[in-house]
């Protein structure tokens, strides 16, 4: 079973910056990738960020390069999202999740979903 508890959501100006945080005990942490994926009112979950199982390779949707960062650490089985330069069109709930299988980026695997934390810029 694969619990994922998200937080670090809130409120914050445009311009600034949140961290998001999601440990994920459960299972062999270091096989598996990582993703955030938020959903906005009104719009399909998309991913931005998916980090690899040991972290050396990270992907990127285009509207969030260069401003938001995703991480892990392996020895704590959590996964982080530092989100600098929020615009008011991140707002959203933002979910962790994980894929089922090993060794896999695939945004399409990914079926384990924390309860999500919500994010609010305002502009």
């Amino acid at each position: 079973q694969v619990q994922l508890l998200e937080s670090g959501g809130g409120l914050v100006q445009a311009g600034g910056s949140l961290r998001l945080s999601c440990p994920a005990p459960g299972r062999t942490f270091n096989n598996y990738a990582m993703g955030w994926f938020p959903q906005a009112p009104g719009k399909e979950r998309e991913v931005v960020a998916i980090i690899s199982w040991l972290g050396g390779r990270t992907e990127y949707a285009d509207s969030v390069k260069g401003r938001f960062t995703i991480s892990r650490d392996n020895a704590k089985n959590t996964v982080s999202l530092q989100m600098n330069s929020l615009k008011a069109e991140d707002t959203a709930i933002y979910y962790c999740a994980a894929p089922e299988n090993i060794y896999t980026m695939n945004p399409a695997g990914f079926v384990y979903w924390g309860q999500g934390t919500q994010v609010t810029v305002s502009s």
